[in-house]
């Protein structure tokens, strides 16, 4: 007997355990997306009308992801509501392509622990900025010329700025997607203009001058007075060139200090320097660059990328950081998270108005706070953060997730339950004390995936059994729970 013909006999259509993670969960995407929560929900969602902050740790197949794209959801529903006061949401969980550019910038061939020793507060206001500005540049583009009405000089200004720093789309170029942002938003570049422009007059009128007397039979000689030096030419050209050089220069430097400081940034040299040439030196003048290893110009730069959200009808941001132990960089080791988490941990930073920050952290990080002292436990104020030390499920809890998987994947009417897949003697009260035993769904959903295969294995489709009995339960309960052990104590796979 196979598993396809025992969950058909019970009107299952598909199996609705044999997927371990949320991000590729048909069955939880599709129904249960919006219909199991964890206890902790309200806790960790938040007002979205009030973005808050909140760190959640929980150990591995706990459902932290799942959690991230419940709230994803549940903020786009709110948007659909509420189109006035839409939440911006950033999603801060691929941190591969960041730490591979700050690995090169500060030092490929030092230990990896000593190179995220050096990782600070601005080099993540920095990669979150880039992801939001790339996201918003996006969105500006495709929109049209429905983002360009609401954005005023100062703002559109900004925007431009963002993106000549931050915007690290690889779908176009930058040069082509920056002209496109510009004249969308409606920002003019052409007072910058003014250096070349004076630069081709003052060469146009030397070549006329030149055309002329070489006309004339004359040569170079006769676009000279003879009381002049024959170089007095060449130094008008040179004094009427001389303000485009110096903007050039001026950019050139000023674009090398921000990509030198920019650890996880993708821009060259060369485009910012274009980018902030075509700038006006009045747009240009007190504005804050990122060309400093620091976080107040970071935090400026933040509040600038707010006031646009705002204009735009956005209502707040959420920053939503998952995954933090799978980045090649860290390969899940506990002291490389600590090193790369760290330094989010800053109340200052959690705590921005209009700004709130959804930490999905794996438990091993618990136990560094558990023994911080006491400056970390006044620069994080974890107690104002909406804490959840450990994203725990109970054993019901547990039961009414398989349920409503069953649920999900069922083809009949009325809807298949978990309990039909059991004997009679595996009452309620024992299924919900075994999987008690399991703590995390992606364990439940291994075990009975695990259990339903064992027990099709075990039986003929000649003479098929239709209910899984109690001593099959207790047995696979036990070899599994056995597995589980070992795996925690790093004995052996599972």
């Amino acid at each position: 007997m196979n598993i396809q013909e025992f969950l058909a006999h019970h009107g299952i259509g598909g199996n609705p355990f044999a997927e371990e993670d949320a991000q590729n969960d048909t069955v939880f995407k599709r129904t249960c997306l919006d219909s199991t929560f964890h206890p902790a929900w309200d806790k960790v969602y938040g007002n979205p009308d009030d973005p808050s902050t909140a760190i959640v740790f929980g150990e591995k197949g706990s459902g932290k992801t799942a959690l991230k794209l419940q709230m994803v959801r549940q903020f786009e529903r709110h948007g659909v509501e509420h189109p006035d006061r839409k939440t911006f949401v950033v999603l801060y969980d691929d941190f591969n392509p960041f730490l591979d550019r700050f690995i090169d910038r500060v030092g490929p061939r030092r230990s990896v622990e000593k190179v995220l020793g050096h990782w600070k507060l601005w080099d993540h206001i920095d990669a979150i900025l880039a992801l939001a500005t790339t996201q918003l540049v996006s969105q500006v583009l495709d929109g049209g010329a429905r983002g360009k009405a609401r954005l005023t000089a100062p703002q559109a200004r900004d925007l431009a700025l963002l993106a000549s720093c931050y915007d690290q789309s690889t779908g176009e170029t930058f040069p082509s997607r920056w002209a496109r942002l510009r004249r969308l938003i409606g920002y003019r570049t052409w007072r910058a203009a003014w250096p070349l422009w004076l630069g081709v007059a003052a060469l146009g009128l030397v070549l006329l001058a030149l055309v002329g007397s070489i006309s004339r039979g004359e040569g170079w000689s006769g676009i000279v007075p003879s009381s002049a030096p024959w170089w007095l030419p060449l130094a008008f050209l040179a004094v009427a060139w001389a303000p485009w050089l110096w903007k050039q220069a001026r950019s050139w430097w000023t674009a090398r200090q921000v990509v030198r400081s920019m650890r996880t940034g993708n821009r060259t040299v060369g485009q910012l320097t274009q980018a902030l040439a075509r700038m006006p030196a009045v747009d240009l003048a007190a504005q804050p660059l990122p060309r400093h290893a620091r976080s107040d110009d970071r935090y400026e730069l933040l509040a600038k990328f707010q006031g646009i959200l705002s204009a735009l009808g956005y209502g707040g941001m959420v920053v939503i950081v998952d995954r933090v132990d799978e980045p090649h960089a860290v390969n899940g080791q506990a002291e490389r998270m600590r090193l790369l988490v760290w330094p989010l941990l800053d109340n200052k930073f959690l705590k921005s108005p209009g700004l709130g920050f959804k930490l999905l952290l794996p438990e091993e990080l618990y136990r560094f706070i558990e023994r911080e002292d006491e400056s970390f436990n006044q620069r994080a104020r974890l107690d104002k953060q909406n804490l959840v030390p450990n994203l725990e499920w109970t054993g019901e809890t547990l039961y009414d997730i398989a349920s409503q998987r069953v649920k999900a994947a069922s083809t009949g009417t009325p809807p298949a339950t978990l309990a039909q897949l059991f004997d009679p003697a595996v009452d309620q009260r024992r299924l919900i004390d075994g999987l008690r035993t399991l703590r995390v769904p992606r364990h439940l959903f291994k075990f009975l995936h695990r259990l339903c295969v064992a027990h099709c294995h075990s039986h003929t489709s000649e003479q098929p059994v239709w209910t899984i009995p109690l001593e099959r339960f207790e047995k696979e309960l036990a070899v599994f729970r056995r597995d589980q052990d070992a795996f925690d104590r790093g004995l052996a796979p599972r």
